[in-house]
């Protein structure tokens, strides 16, 4: 896609339904563009793609350190929507690599960017391998770190090659949680049950814990490192990405 077609896609989706942006990716694209699944974003985005009859690919990254919760809510939405959820687990090599020579928990000392690479990032590339496009559930307000000007559509510096481009998808970008939320209750969406107990972002199950009242979602991801740093890489441009 030329640079001038990206910037008119950019101008006329940007205002519009996550309905509309979600019909706009599978014109293009069809089953070979992807839903990531994860959270309740992303099942918002199953849910809709349901519901506009709009069949996309749908694949999860299994990290090997996920909550017994999340496990329940793929095989729920599996169930629910009648859908197939391709699973990407980490290299065996290299995750035996690390935790034989650094431990289980050598995030805490040195940072996560190792560990998410291995586990998150590695899958991730062999999950987009030749494919033209994936959709995500970031929003802006998740992080004005690293989120706050992402637009609906774009071109995906971090898994692109100088041969084959990838188009990322954001068709929440402008929602707010409360609106994700008031989505997923209006059509009775399966949701992980660690929401009930406090969660709000949930990654991993040791960088991932409950927030206090008032704290912003992404306080609970990652709480030993600073705000600027609490991104896991597939959402990053090469040059911050860990590989």
């Amino acid at each position: 896609m030329q640079a001038s077609e990206l910037a008119a896609l950019q101008k006329r989706l940007a205002a519009r339904p996550p309905q509309e942006i979600l019909a706009a990716a599978h014109a293009l694209f069809g089953r070979e563009a992807a839903i990531a699944f994860s959270g309740a974003e992303d099942v918002a985005l199953i849910a809709m793609a349901h519901e506009e009859g709009l069949d996309f690919r749908i694949f999860c990254l299994d990290t090997g350190r996920l909550h017994a919760e999340t496990y329940r809510l793929f095989e729920a939405v599996r169930e629910r929507y009648g859908v197939c959820i391709e699973v990407y687990c980490p290299d065996a090599v290299a995750l035996q690599r690390l935790v034989t020579e650094k431990g289980l928990f050598s995030f805490y000392k040195d940072g996560h960017g190792e560990c998410c690479g291995i586990r998150k990032v590695q899958p991730l590339r062999r999950a987009l391998a030749g494919r033209p496009a994936w959709l995500t559930g970031q929003r802006r307000d998740q992080s004005t770190d690293t989120r706050s000007e992402l637009p609906v559509v774009q071109i995906d510096t971090a898994f692109s090659t100088p041969d084959h481009t990838i188009l990322k998808w954001n068709p929440l970008a402008g929602w707010s949680s409360q609106k994700v939320w008031s989505y997923i209750r209006a059509v009775d969406a399966p949701y992980n049950a660690l929401h009930e107990r406090g969660f709000v972002s949930i990654g991993c199950e040791p960088c991932t814990r409950a927030i206090l009242p008032g704290q912003h979602e992404r306080e609970g991801r990652w709480w030993w490192e600073e705000a600027a740093k609490k991104e896991c890489g597939i959402h990053l441009a090469p040059s911050k990405e860990t590989r």
